[in-house]
């Protein structure tokens, strides 16, 4: 035909803009309401306590026997104890070192579970068998009567070398620590169980890469979803572990004023002084609530085979 032309404009194909992992995981975790909800009241109550005495310098030791037990007030917000020590300066120190033992104690566990998890699932035979035969042992122990023999046993001589606030940290970060990490080495195993066969690690294998390399550079990675996940959970149980240890007179002194603490305190007065223990148990209720919330949200942000 006259005046056809067998030449046409080729027209760019538009290409998506290639997205990151961190990116999808955050699109995915602020749809979860409850989960978004929970992390800004959480980063409120960590605010609180970091910077809350710098705004309310009341001693937390300062004793008015004409102000004892009174109800919260404008000079008091939440109220005083049976000495007259004013509880909000009480609970944001308490605060401190409630979440401290409980990031502190997190840590160790998740530490020692990847290892004990990791060594396990890269292992055949024997050394698998002796890790899980170790991991459900400590599994069957009775965790509170052992906590509570370790604690009798070592808080004097922990005291004498590093301080009676000190020394009981550490006891209480590692006995916690050391009861928590039995999960984290059998979701690490079972994560190690399931990766190690599938196409990249036995490409990096072919390809002469050593069983450190698999593991710190494909495999570990791939398994950190499942481990935050369980991180969080930790969290939330160490908080708890922290404040019975502290109700039943056993964690750090009396003059230390921990959210379990101040309800082993208040327990002799809830009929004539209720704001005392209720406070403290809502800060505990509260954290170990939005802490599970936010476990939630990071478990199906994670998870590749969710669809929200």
């Amino acid at each position: 035909m006259v005046g056809s032309t067998l030449a046409s404009p080729t027209a760019e194909i538009a290409r998506p803009q290639p997205v990151s992992l961190a990116y999808e995981a955050w699109r995915r975790f602020r749809r979860h309401r409850l989960a978004v909800v929970s992390s800004v009241v959480l980063l409120a109550i960590i605010l609180a306590v970091l910077l809350g005495p710098t705004f309310w310098t009341v001693p937390i030791n300062e004793i008015d026997f004409t102000a004892r037990l009174k109800a919260p007030s404008a000079k008091h917000p939440l109220g005083t104890d049976d000495l007259g020590q004013d509880l909000l300066a009480r609970m944001l120190y308490g605060g401190r070192i409630s979440l401290a033992v409980g990031l502190a104690a997190m840590v160790v566990a998740i530490l020692v579970g990847t290892v004990v998890g990791a060594i396990a699932g890269m292992s055949r035979g024997s050394i698998d068998a002796a890790l899980m035969w170790v991991t459900d042992l400590f599994l069957a122990l009775p965790q509170l009567p052992l906590l509570l023999l370790i604690i009798y046993l070592f808080r004097d001589s922990l005291k004498s070398i590093a301080g009676p606030e000190a020394g009981i940290f550490i006891l209480i970060v590692a006995i916690i620590g050391g009861f928590r990490w039995m999960p984290a080495a059998r979701l690490v195993r079972a994560q190690f169980f399931s990766l190690r066969e599938k196409e990249f690690v036995e490409a990096a294998r072919a390809l002469g890469a050593s069983t450190t390399r698999q593991v710190v550079r494909h495999i570990l990675p791939n398994s950190f979803g499942p481990l935050v996940v369980a991180a969080t959970i930790d969290v939330a149980a160490a908080i708890v572990f922290e404040s019975t240890l502290s109700f039943l007179g056993l964690g750090f002194p009396p003059d230390i004023p921990t959210w379990g603490r101040l309800l082993f305190d208040a327990k002799d007065y809830l009929d004539i002084a209720p704001h005392w223990a209720l406070f403290p148990g809502a800060a505990i209720f509260v954290v170990v609530l939005t802490i599970s919330f936010i476990g939630d949200g990071l478990r199906d942000a994670l998870d590749p085979r969710k669809v929200i």
